[in-house]
């Protein structure tokens, strides 16, 4: 009963600050992969982890981030003035009250197809996090109701950041998948994708989600991974990686135009981070880095790329000066200029308007 009441008293003054305060969410529900992890894969049997130093080496320590510091989704909420950081949904601690400004489901190798990321063992993919959310949501109406729940989600913001894994690894797993490759075209591979992101979306929407920000896939080609594990590309970025995610966004670009048209009363934005973080590549001396292309935190491999950041990788001296945190995932710095752009980027960064308008909405 007394916990009831908290709810209830937390819920109407989260209401009522929606009601009259602009550029303010009350609550932010982050879905993805470890772009955006916040430590749910501390709690699972699982390869794919970051609760070690030197990651979070700008945070204080490690936390389970998959970086030297804030994740995109860190970043934004700071920015918008959100009270902390979006708690890890598996996090002991995020239970009660907490929930009501917000979780992280987001997971280390996850992805859209529920067979993404085996090799890591555990892992929590799309559907699962949306299982999680379900029990979440279903936390708050046991404590204030429905009427208030609903008020609560449609005013809230809602991001996915998911899809890289299911090329990295999935389809482009090395020697695992070689016989998926020749069995799969690229377009099948591409098109199951999207029927899948299609019924977990429109599950998402269904459950009380309006402002949703759908991320497409970066230029996973320029990772130190693929540029190590495809050399014969020397300076440049392997092709073919890139080339799927392309062709992936082309297709997630006209899905979220059709779930934007079909489902009532829904605000569906298309973040372009392949175009941002390609941008940030090309140009990035002019952003204040020294590198575009090499990880911070390395082992071997011409660009860093080879071996996963552990304890006994080398960590550069000046974090900001790298685009690239590790093999796979941005610094803090990237994701800073990612974060910005998202909020108040144009329509190139960010379509059909940015993070910030979409809080006056």
């Amino acid at each position: 009963m007394i916990l009831r009441i908290v709810f209830q008293i937390l819920t109407l003054e989260l209401l009522l600050k929606t009601c009259f305060a602009k550029d303010v969410f009350p609550a932010n529900f982050v879905f993805g992969d470890s772009l955006v992890d916040a430590g749910n894969n501390n709690y699972i049997a699982s390869l794919s982890k970051a609760d070690f130093n030197p990651n979070g080496i700008d945070f204080g320590g490690p936390t389970g981030r998959f970086t030297n510091g804030r994740t995109i989704v860190d970043i934004i909420s700071q920015e918008l003035g959100l009270p902390g950081f979006t708690p890890p949904y598996l996090a002991p601690t995020t239970r009660g009250p907490v929930v009501l400004h917000g979780v992280n489901y987001a997971s280390g190798g996850g992805g859209i197809l529920n067979q993404t990321g085996n090799i890591f063992g555990g892992r929590i993919n799309f559907d699962a996090q949306l299982d999680n959310f379900e029990n979440t949501r279903q936390d708050i109406i046991s404590a204030m109701g429905a009427s208030a729940m609903l008020e609560l989600l449609q005013t809230s913001l809602f991001s996915i950041t998911m899809g890289s894994n299911d090329f990295i690894n999935n389809y482009f797993t090395p020697i695992v998948s070689a016989e998926e490759q020749r069995l799969v075209p690229p377009e099948m591979f591409v098109a199951s994708m999207i029927a899948r992101f299609r019924q977990q979306l429109t599950r998402l929407y269904n459950l009380g989600a309006r402002k949703i920000i759908v991320v497409n896939v970066g230029p996973i080609g320029c990772i130190p991974y693929e540029r190590d594990l495809n050399p014969t590309f020397g300076d440049n970025c392997a092709t073919r990686p890139n080339q799927l995610a392309q062709l992936f966004n082309t297709e997630l670009r006209s899905l979220i135009n059709e779930l934007t048209t079909s489902l009532k009363g829904s605000i569906f934005l298309y973040a372009d981070v392949y175009r941002i973080v390609d941008n940030i590549i090309r140009n990035y001396r002019s952003y204040g880095f020294d590198s575009g292309s090499f990880a911070c935190c390395y082992v071997a491999g011409r660009f860093g790329g080879l071996v996963p950041c552990g304890p006994s990788s080398k960590v550069c001296a000046d974090r900001s000066k790298y685009v690239f945190w590790d093999p796979y995932h941005p610094s803090d710095a990237a994701n800073v200029i990612i974060a910005k752009r998202l909020l108040d980027g144009d329509s190139g960064d960010i379509f059909p308007i940015n993070i910030r308008q979409l809080a006056n909405v």
